[in-house]
Parts: structure tokens; sequence; C-alpha cells
């Protein structure tokens, strides 16, 4: 099996986030494991995607040393292997590790070390690291940081870069110097798009060269696009139950990726966030197939997609 979309830190383990606490002496605002396990994870009545990005901040404060991002890594492939993946590709982005004085590089030198460590200890398993860059203000720097780190890096394990973060806030169209550097530096990339925007967020990740699309299934209202996403073959990342979290739909049912697949669109199979959404590639594949109607023969059509789409090969 292959996953194409993952958060780093949308997956740690609450147990482990509960003893970096303990170790780095933080208060995480919780008492026990299970009232952190709930401030970790989406509840059922989160109205908005900013709702449910709010649930990364409490991973988010372990994860600011370089022994702790090596770790949180290491046990996310660990995780992958154990799942049955055979490849997997980790997003996180480096510039919300700098907390405790680390560099981008310093924050990506320790993910990188605790990939390959997880690699090594399951050797079934390839898994690349996606950089990602952040919509937000002020934080252009950063996100050009970032651009630069993923250049120095970009190897066997490093393999491109993405755009997160508050989509319907910060519009696509505001990142275009930190694709022009990309596309000088030649970075394969996926973009963040169609998720809590409309179409015109996705024909600009489109002008910005990205042959992925992380969610993407806002495509579904412009025939047009369908047709251009097809053409192109065009990627999409497709997260269902965290569509759900984030009100993109209001049911899992009414999710439109199915009729994406039926148009022709190279639509993949993703859970995005393992712990926030408490999901993982096989229950993703079990939705999939009770909830939207896909059979097997769809699932290893989906899996053709993701093997010509990753980004390792």
């Amino acid at each position: 099996m292959i996953e194409l979309h993952l958060h780093l830190d949308g997956c740690v383990r609450p147990e482990t986030v509960w003893e970096l606490a303990k170790e780095q002496q933080i208060d995480l605002g919780a008492k026990d494991l299970a009232e952190l396990r709930y401030l970790m994870q989406v509840p059922e009545d989160c109205k908005t995607l900013h709702e449910c990005l709010e649930r990364f901040h409490v991973p988010l404060k372990v994860m600011q040393t370089a022994d702790a991002m090596e770790r949180v890594t290491f046990e996310l492939v660990e995780d992958l292997a154990k799942l049955g993946l055979h490849y997997g590709e980790i997003r996180f982005a480096p510039q919300l590790s700098l907390g405790k004085g680390l560099s981008q590089d310093e924050v990506v030198e320790a993910t990188i070390k605790g990939a390959k460590k997880g690699m090594e200890a399951y050797p079934q398993i390839k898994c690349g690291l996606i950089l990602c860059c952040m919509r937000g203000e002020n934080n252009q720097q950063e996100n050009l940081q970032t651009i630069e780190t993923a250049k120095k890096y970009l190897g066997d394990v490093v393999c491109a870069v993405d755009l997160a973060g508050a989509e319907s806030l910060y519009p696509t169209e505001n990142f275009a110097a930190v694709f022009e550097k990309a596309n000088a530096y030649h970075l394969p990339r996926t973009i963040h798009a169609g998720e809590a925007a409309g179409p015109d967020s996705i024909r600009q990740a489109l002008i910005y060269g990205t042959k992925r699309l992380g969610h993407g299934v806002n495509a579904v209202y412009d025939d047009a696009l369908v047709q251009e996403l097809i053409e192109k073959g065009i990627t999409l990342e497709v997260c269902v139950t965290s569509n759900y979290h984030t009100k993109l739909v209001d049911s899992i049912e009414k999710h439109p990726v199915k009729k994406l697949f039926d148009a022709g669109v190279h639509v993949t199979v993703n859970s995005d966030n393992m712990t926030v959404s408490d999901t993982n590639l096989c229950k993703e594949i079990q939705i999939w197939k009770e909830r939207l109607g896909f059979t097997d023969a769809d699932m290893a059509k989906m899996q053709e997609y993701a093997e010509e789409a990753r980004f390792l090969k």
C-alpha cells in the first residue's frame, strides 16, 4: 500500500506527546493521557478547517527539539510499516519547530535521521519527506528558507515541497515568490488547494506547476477544471475522513470523490492525520468501499495512480 498525504504533526502518538511533555516540563493543559488524546483529536462537532487546525497546536509544543523530531518521525515510519505500507510520504513544516532555537536545516536533519532509522528497522517500507511552506502573514522569509532547505537536502529522503495551512484565509495566489524559487530550483511539489477554497485556488496551484494537489476535491464544481485535471494527469491526494471533519462535506456519503474518480481524475486514498482524525490508510480504504461505493478494482487502480505520482521511485 502507498500513502501520499500524511502530516507528521497530525500523526504523533498521544503517549509520545505525554512523555515528551514530561521530559521537557511542558504543561499541555491535560491532567492525564485520556484528556490529552481528546485535545489532539478533532471533535465530532468540528465546524471549520481552522478549528481542526487547532488540534496541531498540542503536539507542536513538544516538537521543538532535534531528539523529539527524530523520535516522532521514527515512530510514524514504524506505524506505517506495521499497517502494511511499502511506501509513504510524510510532510511537515520545519518553520513550526524553531521555538527552542533550532534552524530549519537542523529540524530537517533530525527528521531525516528519524526516517532513516525507521527504514533501517523496517526495511519493507520506504518513506519520503515533504517540506511544507505555510500559508500565513509575515512569514515569507520562513517560506523562502524552507525552499532553500529543500534544495539543500533534496535526495533519497527529502523529496518535495508543499504549501499547507488555512487556504480560505491566505489565498494560493499570495505565494508566487515561493514557487518562483521552487521553479528556479526545479523542486518537485504538491500544493494544498481545493479544500477550503474553490476552483480558482486549484487553477493557481496548477499555474505554479504542481502535478499533485492536496485534496483538490472542490474541482468537482467546475467541469472544465475537472477535464483539465484529467488531460494533465494531475493526481489528487484525497482524505475523506479529514474532509468530513473540516466540513468540506456534510457527511462522508456526500463526498464527491467517487464522481471525480469515475470521470477519470487520478484520485488516491489518504488519511491526512492519523491521530487528529483517528484514522489510517486501512480504515480509509474500508470507508471508501463500504460508504462510497468503491470496488477492489477501483482501489487497485488508485494504488496505480499513487505509484505513478510518488516522488521517490
